[in-house]
């Protein structure tokens, strides 16, 4: 009877998750998944599939979505996904289990410039969550903020626009960067197309779509020519060994987007005391309820994350890079 009531509760719970996703992905202009999302929600026999899956991030939808369009299904209606789910369940069960979420938008470096450009350097980045490393690389990218003109390499092959308000410390040059790691739970190649080919699964359909999309392939041969020091491992546990792999005459930079919402508490919590004990300077761009306690830390609109220079706000963010507003 418990464990009757323990599965009720969880296809419960996972059916207010898609839900509420579904709001999400209608905000962004993501309205195939919306439609996708409704329509699980209201689904008895796919949420109870999903009530089979290891609770947590197993049950992700954004995780779902990629293992349907990495294995070529329907993403454009709610009927056909369906269909597929349940005819191909094994196989999309066998990539949930294999695959993480792990969203790696290089747009999001324009909105992390501002705040590295004002860093003494040169510069070791250390990135939290770093998947294919595509954020590691803000020195071999170019960029253009509010319609400006470009900052960054003439010859750099992938262009990044960020629209802008308030007092953007808009740099003159990108940094110089002498050393680049990262850690992550399942670490991607940038070189390895399979890996690739995933990345491009978590791309969601809308109107940014195919400019992402070609923002990653372009970021993943940058990444490719140049492999980072990126290790598999728990972050908490990794991070101080990597940090010491640092040059003495670099400034270390642990940052992260998008990564800390998904620990658990606990974790969380030993994580922001592991990065306090690191030499250097500490960058998260986040969910503003992730870190509840930084002041001010509440961005002007639903949506947006929050940017912080060691626990201190200085700009708020799109989620995928595309604006960045001054605190």
């Amino acid at each position: 009877m418990d464990h009757v009531a323990a599965v009720g509760g969880a296809e419960e719970e996972i059916a207010a998750r898609w839900g509420g996703f579904a709001e999400h992905f209608d905000a962004v202009g993501a309205h195939a998944y919306a439609r996708i999302a409704r329509g699980v929600a209201e689904d008895g026999q796919v949420v109870g599939l999903l009530a089979q899956l290891p609770a947590g991030n197993k049950r992700q939808p954004n995780l779902l979505l990629g293992a349907v369009r990495y294995l070529g299904g329907p993403v454009e209606s709610w009927p056909g996904f369906r269909a597929f789910v349940l005819a191909q369940w094994e196989r999309v069960r066998a990539v949930v289990l294999e695959r993480l979420t792990q969203t790696n938008e290089a747009r999001r470096c324009a909105v992390l410039l501002p705040v590295l450009a004002q860093l003494p350097g040169p510069l070791a980045l250390l990135e939290v969550g770093s998947s294919a490393g595509l954020c590691l690389y803000p020195d071999r990218y170019r960029y253009r903020f509010g319609g400006g003109g470009w900052v960054g390499p003439d010859r750099s092959a992938v262009g990044l626009e960020c629209a802008v308000s308030g007092p953007v410390p808009v740099p003159e040059r990108v940094p110089q960067v002498v050393w680049r790691g990262g850690v992550d739970l399942n670490p991607l190649d940038p070189g390895r197309e399979q890996d690739v080919r995933w990345l491009e699964s978590l791309i969601w359909p809308g109107p940014e779509e195919e400019a992402r999309r070609e923002r990653l392939r372009g970021a993943a041969a940058v990444a490719a020519a140049e492999p980072a020091q990126v290790v598999a491992g728990d972050l908490v546990q990794a991070l101080p060994e990597l940090a010491s792999r640092v040059p003495r005459e670099a400034t270390l930079v642990v940052f992260h987007s998008a990564v800390a919402a998904y620990l658990p508490s606990a974790q969380r919590d030993a994580f922001v005391q592991v990065v306090r004990s690191l030499p250097g300077h500490w960058v998260s761009n986040e969910g503003w309820k992730v870190f509840p306690w930084l002041q001010g830390g509440r961005p002007p609109r639903e949506g947006m994350f929050t940017v912080a220079l060691d626990e201190r706000v200085v700009a708020y963010a799109g989620e995928h890079g595309q604006e960045v507003v001054w605190a």
